[in-house]
């Protein structure tokens, strides 16, 4: 690792469109220096090591070898989440971690033990953890929480191949339905229990046989506080509008938390009204918090810490398993 300075030089393992988003805000920083882009494609790692002026590596191991780091981002699927993060772990680099932390629930284990025993700041990236919208939130729900809240992610989506196979990624349900339980508990706080239900029609995909991912599902969590949250997500077409949010009922309080583009709180508390926008998009301040908490050396100032990562992982895989069943499933 390299010695903490005002520029941080940081490498991005994984260069599909999630790792390109993240060179992208990186590249307009100026306390940043991309130094190294690595993926198993020679092609996307020369093309990106052309426009960002960085060396190029098709080898991680070759890449921590010759690279002195202050931060790596690892941008790959989930299922090869494991091996990079143990990498970067093992030559002492604080790790900016893609969500979900890991497809399956032993590779995470493995990943918060590591970083914990590490001592290093690693940050897993469900960005709307970071919005500054929460903190109101919280303070008009503390002492009156939540009884229902209802998260929407209707929208289209990259059909990357490996989103498309299930066993895979997760499809719909973890890599896009995470996101709101992670708000969901961000919000309302733990999920004890899971039912699901799945559409069975094609909305997004044309061809028959393309994927075995459900379009559309339903997710209904059971949160330890007595309140119940339902998530409804929706993969559509690129032409069709999108709208993601997360409404929030209490006793003294309904409001509405508008997710992208628009990142605004909105609604009545206490009898009074609510009209907030965040200062800044989540997934620019969620690596600012973690750029912050690298130079502060404080693996707690991060938006969202691989523990609490695998808490969310544990209630999607409880949905996997009663979209499977059909039955109430625990969360672990």
């Amino acid at each position: 690792m390299a010695g903490i300075s005002s520029r941080l030089r940081v490498a991005v393992i994984g260069l599909g469109w999630i790792g390109e988003a993240h060179l992208a805000d990186l590249a307009g920083r100026d306390d940043v220096t991309i130094a190294a882009v690595h993926d198993v494609d020679p092609t996307r790692v020369s093309d990106c090591a052309d426009r960002f002026g960085a060396r190029g590596y098709t080898d991680a191991a070759e890449l921590f070898a010759h690279e002195l780091l202050d931060a790596v981002w690892i941008c790959t699927p989930p299922q090869h989440h494991l091996d990079p993060t143990l990498l970067a772990v093992s030559h002492g680099v604080p790790v900016y971690l893609e969500k979900p932390v890991a497809r399956e629930r032993a590779d995470a284990l493995r990943i918060v033990e590591a970083v914990a025993d590490s001592g290093l700041v690693c940050a897993v990236g469900y960005q709307w953890h970071a919005l500054d919208l929460l903190t109101t939130v919280r303070g008009e729900l503390a002492g009156r929480p939540a009884g229902f809240l209802l998260g929407q992610s209707f929208g289209p989506t990259a059909a990357r191949p490996w989103f498309l196979d299930r066993s895979q990624g997760g499809g719909n349900l973890l890599e896009r339905g995470s996101h709101h339980i992670d708000l969901v508990r961000a919000v309302a706080g733990e999920v004890t229990a899971v039912q699901a239900a799945a559409s069975t029609v094609r909305l997004a995909r044309p061809e028959a046989g393309e994927g075995d991912i459900d379009d559309a599902l339903t997710l209904v969590l059971h949160l330890a506080s007595g309140a119940i949250a339902t998530i409804v997500v929706a993969w559509t077409r690129d032409d069709g509008p999108a709208r993601y949010g997360l409404d929030v009922v209490a006793s003294e309080s309904v409001f509405r938390i508008e997710l992208d583009p628009r990142f605004r709180l909105s609604g009545r508390s206490g009898g009074g009204d609510i009209d907030e926008r965040a200062s800044c998009a989540p997934f620019t301040a969620s690596i600012t918090k973690f750029l912050d908490a690298v130079r502060a050396g404080d693996p707690g100032a991060v938006a969202c810490t691989p523990a609490d990562a695998l808490r969310t992982l544990e209630v999607a895989l409880a949905g996997e398993e009663a979209l499977a069943s059909g039955a109430t499933v625990r969360v672990s």
